[in-house]
């Protein structure tokens, strides 16, 4: 392997840049001798910064150029964080890998409240996903939910520039940036549910290239692997892209594969959960029930009335 470079396509975020540096280390650990080229993309959803993502095709928004990149040759690998990555994927690219998961959980972050619980009713609260606006305003009716974009930081300055009581963030992108300590509380996944693939890391190639896929299989995280298929397999039951008001998480407990899933209207009246286990080889049986139990409680009827 002397000599062979390995091209990372990867968006320019901190985060996302921290995602491909951490990969290109994993890689230059696994094969001796093998240099890392990174390829920084801009994609259409780091230029969309003024709407909310449902609006503009919330599915595959971070992730198309990238793809676009492996199939005209100018990287050979993409790394993604698993909530922004679409159901299907292009004709000749597929996962190769999703490594070990990192803190799933939501992220509650105050510079005036310790708690989630300690806010005042009408607090002002940042977030643009529809996910947790849904389980926010279930528990906080009188909240006014306030739009967040853009990268970590910028969410974070805006926060201490008190545009807003709290902002929620996925409590991975705070770690991996080394900002651990802005996490006033990490919210249990009973308050609130996370997304599918939350603090899980995909790397994509493409399906011919026999060699980059027998590499990227010494990265890939079993136990990772089987949570994370059980949770796209219910949001692909569903037709979820990364912007709808669906949560979905799957653990390993004992041996099985336990997992919850819920839809949620928007305005936080009507949430739907449901839950199952089984066998470590039901994974994908499982997150299809979750999804089957969700709509039987009326959970199209909901997402239908966000696409029209």
């Amino acid at each position: 392997m002397a000599d062979k470079i390995i091209r990372i396509a990867t968006r320019q975020s901190p985060l996302a840049l921290w995602q491909a540096e951490h990969v290109a280390e994993l890689l230059v650990r696994a094969v001796p001798g093998v240099r890392m080229q990174l390829v920084k993309m801009v994609t259409r959803g780091d230029k969309i910064l003024d709407a909310p993502l449902a609006k503009v095709g919330g599915k595959g928004l971070f992730v198309k150029e990238l793809e676009q990149g492996m199939l005209e040759n100018l990287a050979d690998i993409a790394v993604h964080s698993m909530k922004d990555v679409p159901v299907d994927f292009p004709e000749g690219l597929h996962l190769a890998a999703i490594l070990l998961r990192e803190d799933p959980t939501d992220a509650f972050v105050s510079n005036r409240y310790s708690m989630l619980n300690e806010l005042p009713p009408n607090a002002r609260i940042g977030t643009s996903s529809l996910r947790r606006q849904c389980q926010i305003k279930e528990k906080f009716p009188d909240a006014e939910v306030i739009p967040l974009r853009g990268n970590v930081n910028t969410r974070l300055s805006k926060l201490d520039a008190g545009d807003y009581d709290a902002i929620i963030l996925a409590s991975a992108g705070l770690i991996r940036l080394g900002m651990a300590e802005r996490i006033t509380q990490s919210l249990d996944t009973s308050v609130s549910l996370p997304a599918i693939g939350q603090g899980a890391i995909g790397i994509e190639c493409r399906v011919d290239d026999l060699e980059i896929n027998e590499i990227l299989q010494t990265l890939h995280d079993a136990g990772t692997g089987l949570c994370v298929s059980a949770e796209r397999a219910m949001n692909a039951r569903l037709n979820g892209g990364c912007q709808v008001p669906i949560a979905g998480f799957a653990q390993l407990q004992d041996g099985q594969i336990a997992m919850r899933g819920l839809v949620g209207n928007p305005d936080g009246s009507v949430l739907y959960r449901a839950e199952r286990k089984g066998g470590l080889d039901q994974g994908v049986v499982i997150g299809q029930q979750i999804a089957e139990d969700l709509l039987a409680q009326g959970a199209d009827k909901i997402l239908q009335a966000l696409f029209h």
